[in-house]
Parts: C-alpha cells; sequence; structure tokens
C-alpha cells in the first residue's frame, strides 16, 4: 500500500467526506511521529508497535572487499518494532 492508498483507506474507514481532510489527518500522524523521534523520544501505539531510536556506538567493522579493518563511527537510526496485535493479523 503506498500512502496515497493509505489516506484512501483512512478517508473510508474514518468516515471523512473528503480526501484533502484524510490528508491532513495522515500527514499530521507521521508529522507527529517523525518530530517525536527528531526529539529522541518513542512513539509506542498500543498493540500496533514501537517506534525506537536507536543510538549505535562507534566500532571496528571490515572492508569486505579487501579485510581491511575500518572504523564505523556512531550513528543514531530510527527502528519499528511491532507489537502484538499487528504480529498476529499478519500470521
Amino acid at each position: 500500500m503506498t500512502k496515497e492508498g493509505l489516506i484512501e483507506a483512512v478517508m473510508k474507514a474514518a468516515g471523512l467526506e473528503t480526501k484533502a481532510l484524510a490528508h491532513k489527518v495522515v500527514e499530521a500522524l507521521f508529522d507527529t511521529i517523525v518530530k517525536t523521534m527528531a526529539r529522541g523520544e518513542d512513539v509506542a501505539i498500543t498493540g500496533f508497535g514501537t517506534f525506537r531510536v536507536v543510538k549505535r556506538a562507534a566500532r571496528e567493522g571490515r572492508n569486505p572487499k579487501t579485510g581491511e579493518k575500518i572504523q564505523i563511527k556512531a550513528s543514531t537510526k530510527p527502528k519499528f518494532r511491532a507489537g502484538k496485535l499487528l504480529k498476529e493479523a499478519v500470521l
């Protein structure tokens, strides 16, 4: 499903009259999740899952082509962990 498909589904499921209103709802949800994670906070949606900010420490790695040791910089990445209801619905 694309973002456009999600907007259509939200419009129908919520009984919204216009696609523009459904678009605003979806954009507001995504924007809120992004802004919250940008502050380093998790977003937990019971049953659905948790969006987390994961900090990875700097570490030593290897170049797979040459086998040469390289230094991998510390990084911060977004991560999603599915909740129980989502897992059950998919399985």
